[in-house]
């Protein structure tokens, strides 16, 4: 069955390099279907993709490695000369070290006429280029001979010629979506049997471009009881937790968030995070600010119900302030706009006494890092260069294997987290879940205030913290989409965001 693009009819589980090869291993075995058959099916749901893509046939050239990837690029080549197509077959590295299945294919592909040449370092002259140099057990820098031809082909893919990928775009890893050095820019990717996270997250959702899946006719007990790595986000799972509302409901059902931020000079990232919170569904947002920004806050939008504090608020009246709006509270979200001095320190260590639920970002994490804490009952919400600080590592790491980051993170701060970026990643007690959404009109700030917002949203009105953290990064990622609709990515703004969270926190109005 094939599925294409990222949509919900997707695969809901998602698997790392090794399990899937595991299933891949299992399908053979244990299920009776011969590898060469298998890659004939890879072959077939490859070039169904392509003749779709690209209807009409003209020069096609196959960069092929001696793989099993390699193979299945050979048998595309086979079908596209069969359509028409001039095609040539071109190899890096040597093809007489292919062996077994992939060897297979390559006579067959001889046997069909097909040329092979060897590569040379040279433009590339094609309509379209199929890329079969790698399949996903690639685990090391890209070098030498394939690193040249990946070049070549992405210099082609900036003339205009298309790039289809077989399996995943050569030079992503598999199972974390890391660039290893050089990586082809696909116009589009055709994966099989099972969904990889890397091409999802990280660098992986760039190169790999539209994505097509084929499970090739895989039956359902393949899968059944065998280890996955996440699960992705669909439309059902948000419609089940947040049903439609009873007639008898009021605004104390609907929770109480306090957004703790907007330190002088700051005040539009917390009013950001307060609004997505009221957008959410929250029954009352309440603001804790400088001074500065409250009058105005409360001009421009009413509903929120903005408490103004000086410049040190751990004392007299002010504190008292403080401790009154988090007695009432529901959840608190901290560190949009708070700032590095002593007001968002005063304001930091109280929010950090409190018992409340916390929703954590920005420049509250950055406090987090410099002084960890001890702390159960919160949602850490990092970019990558967060998330580096939280851990004392690099942000090369995080992005080398954002995976193994957000369980560190969960691990180290007993919290739900969630690690932004390109394939959003929510790192849970029990799960770790992806969100396929989003796009990159998305990267302008503001936008992880608005997160931060909706997921306290979500949180107050009576979401677990795990839950809260999953939907409200799948419901921030379907509003971001939902506003490029028409008008486009570039030169998206995080309030043009705001109508369309209230959409997309009511699923079951359609």
């Amino acid at each position: 069955m094939a599925m294409t693009e990222t949509s919900d009819y997707l695969p809901y589980l998602i698997y790392d390099a090794a399990q899937v090869g595991a299933l891949d291993k299992r399908f053979v075995e244990e299920f009776g279907v011969d590898g060469f058959e298998l890659m004939q099916r890879a072959a077939r749901a490859a070039y169904d993709e392509l003749a779709q893509r690209w209807p009409m046939p003209g020069r096609l050239v196959a960069f092929c490695g001696p793989g099993n990837n390699g193979g299945d690029g050979a048998l595309v080549a086979c079908r596209a000369m069969q359509a028409g197509w001039d095609v040539t077959l071109i190899a890096p590295l040597d093809l007489s070290k292919a062996s077994g299945d992939a060897a297979r294919a390559f006579d067959v592909y001889r046997e069909a006429g097909g040329e092979v040449r060897d590569f040379v370092d040279e433009r590339i002259d094609a309509d379209l280029i199929v890329d079969a140099l790698f399949g996903t057990g690639l685990n090391r820098e890209v070098s030498g001979p394939m690193a040249e031809a990946i070049d070549r082909i992405n210099q082609a893919s900036e003339r205009g010629v298309g790039v289809l990928a077989i399996d995943i775009a050569s030079g992503v890893d598999a199972s974390t979506g890391r660039n290893w050095g050089r990586a082809v820019i696909a116009d589009t990717t055709v994966s099989f049997i099972g969904l990889k996270l890397g091409l999802l997250t990280g660098d992986g959702a760039a190169y790999c471009g539209e994505l097509a899946f084929d499970d090739l006719g895989a039956p359902d007990a393949l899968y059944e009881n065998q280890p996955h790595v996440a699960r992705r986000i669909t439309h059902r799972d948000l419609r089940h937790v947040l049903p439609a509302r009873p007639k008898g409901a009021h605004k104390g059902h609907n929770g109480h968030v306090l957004c703790v931020g907007g330190g002088r000079g700051m005040g539009g990232a917390i009013r950001m995070s307060a609004e997505a919170a009221l957008r959410a569904g929250a029954g009352r947002v309440s603001v804790a600010c400088h001074d500065d920004h409250a009058g105005a806050m409360s001009q421009a939008r009413p509903e929120l119900m903005c408490q103004g504090l000086p410049a040190d608020p751990s004392v007299g009246d002010a504190a008292a302030q403080v401790d009154a709006l988090i007695e009432a509270a529901s959840v608190i979200a901290v560190g949009p706009g708070l700032g590095s001095g002593a007001w968002g320190d005063a304001l930091w260590r109280r929010v950090l006494e409190s018992d409340r639920p916390l929703v954590v970002d920005a420049d509250a994490l950055n406090r987090l890092a410099a002084s960890p804490v001890d702390r159960e009952n919160w949602i850490l919400t990092p970019h990558p260069g967060e998330a580096a600080r939280l851990l004392g590592c690099s942000t090369a790491d995080i992005v080398a294997d954002r995976v193994q980051a957000a369980r560190r993170l969960a691990e180290r701060y007993r919290a739900v987290v969630t690690i932004k970026g390109a394939g959003t990643l929510i790192a849970t007690p029990d799960e770790l879940w992806l969100c396929t959404q989003g796009n990159p009109g998305m990267a302008v700030g503001g936008m992880g205030d608005l997160l931060t917002g909706v997921i306290a949203g979500f949180a107050a009105q009576g979401m677990t913290l795990a839950e809260a953290g999953v939907f409200g990064v799948y419901a921030h990622a379907l509003a971001g989409d939902e506003a490029a609709t028409g008008d486009g990515e570039r030169g998206l703004l995080p309030s043009d965001l705001l109508p369309c969270i209230r959409r997309q926190a009511n699923p079951q109005r359609t």
